[in-house]
């Protein structure tokens, strides 16, 4: 049996929990607590630790999913998360250009703790302000040869199509080796 372990990370609020719960065939395991701040205008809980979910793909084949924490002040659980992963994926809020700066500093962040393959996800593709993927891709200085995909994070087949994506990459890089 081969375990993959992937990571999804991303600014706060751009649907990491929802894309983790989205596929996951056990239940969450979700260390999401109530906020009560400024950020409560966009949603009313926050991860603080990490989601934990798990797909089983076919006999031979188990996705590990961790979700990070948001918000800069859990960044210190960034690094945690992604030891031992073999790819990761950013999400990005496509109706909220504001956060781009952060998704790009994220992306950097994580390209930095190990080199594995990686995908961006613009989630919120359903959304009638959401930003153009080509537009976000310059927005967010993503190379040409960066996998960026259209998502919404509740749809199973989008989730699917990124976390498929994101294998094609990881497999195909442990054939290379």
């Amino acid at each position: 049996m081969q375990t993959v372990k992937m990571v999804v990370t991303g600014p706060f609020s751009s649907g990491k929990t929802e894309f983790i719960q989205t596929v996951s065939e056990i239940d969450v395991v979700s260390t999401e607590r109530k906020i009560s701040s400024e950020a409560e205008k966009i949603k009313d809980s926050t991860t603080v630790a990490m989601d934990f979910g798990r797909i089983t793909v076919d006999d031979n084949l188990v996705l590990y999913l961790f979700g990070t924490p948001g918000q800069k002040r859990f960044d210190f659980m960034w690094e945690i998360l992604s030891e031992g992963m073999l790819g990761f994926i950013v999400m990005v809020d496509s109706t909220r250009p504001e956060t781009f700066r952060e998704a790009r500093s994220i992306l950097e962040t994580f390209r930095a703790y190990a080199p594995t393959p990686y995908v961006v996800a613009a989630n919120k593709q359903d959304q009638a302000d959401a930003w153009d993927i080509d537009d976000m891709r310059i927005a967010l200085r993503l190379d040409p040869n960066v996998k960026f995909l259209p998502c919404v994070a509740f749809d199973k087949e989008s989730v699917k199509n990124v976390l498929l994506e994101l294998l094609y990459s990881i497999l195909a890089k442990m054939d290379s080796q």
